[in-house]
């Protein structure tokens, strides 16, 4: 595996006078933004100042797009159809693009927020119209999905630059799915562990499932969630420890370069 990693954050995702995550905090240890639209989070004035944020950071900014559910934060499940996704995903793009060019900021990848992000990863019909929605609006984008999902097949078939996905946060299933929130040790609560899984990925190709069950997976770029308590914490020990091991930390487009 290449010794070169991405470090991607969801941010954003403030809304009107509700403060949610550490993104003041944590922009500083990151190489990539994953940036609310207003659907699932954020709002007008977050996603200007987070394109700030990122701007002045040196951090590559990308669209977060997610289903149109404020009250569940996209965490729910829609069923609708293949052109509905795919212009969901054109107009949240667009919301955000708005924002990058008022501030001379180009948008480098989207990554699909929450059950958006997961239904995708098992669904072919989502997964293509993500991926058609991502290549009208700007074929030079980046998509990131979940590693080895069908998200990121079909973004390849598109023609795409794909980024593969892991998560320091989270534990995976059997299957190379992420265990779903709210069930018991979905969660990963320790920055050493997190640490620990992140360096055995990039090390040796693997990630450790819940079971046991050792997944072969690809990675270029990893995901600290902002609202997960202590992500800054996380995301400087990830940091510095892969540094310490000889880890370059570099923007998805470096990586994928």
């Amino acid at each position: 595996m290449a010794k070169r990693i991405d470090l991607n954050c969801d941010m954003g995702e403030s809304f009107g006078v509700y403060r949610y995550g550490a993104d003041e905090e944590i922009i500083r240890e990151i190489t990539s933004a994953n940036i609310a639209c207003g659907w699932h989070a954020g709002d007008p004035q977050v996603m200007d100042h987070t394109i700030g944020l990122c701007k002045k950071n040196g951090v590559a900014a990308g669209a977060h797009p997610g289903f149109p559910d404020l009250l569940g934060f996209g965490r729910r499940n829609m069923m609708v159809s293949a052109g509905e996704i795919r212009n969901y995903i054109i107009y949240q793009i667009g919301a955000l693009q708005g924002f990058a060019n008022s501030q001379g900021v180009t948008l480098a990848h989207v990554k699909p927020h929450g059950n958006l992000y997961n239904m995708a990863a098992k669904d072919p019909q989502m997964a293509a119209a993500i991926a058609e929605g991502v290549k009208r609006v700007d074929s030079n984008l980046i998509l990131v999905g979940l590693a080895g999902s069908l998200l990121c097949q079909e973004g390849e078939k598109a023609g795409l630059r794909v980024a593969q996905e892991v998560f320091a946060d989270r534990a995976y299933r059997a299957d190379g799915s992420l265990v779903p929130r709210g069930e018991p040790g979905a969660m990963i609560h320790s920055a050493e562990e997190a640490v620990h899984r992140m360096i055995q990925l990039i090390e040796t190709g693997y990630m450790t499932a819940i079971d046991g069950t050792k997944l072969k997976m690809e990675a270029h770029t990893i995901c600290m969630h902002g609202d997960t308590p202590g992500a800054a914490l996380y995301a400087r020990s990830i940091r510095e420890m892969l540094e310490k091991k000889g880890i370059e930390i570099v923007r998805m487009n470096e990586v994928l370069s």
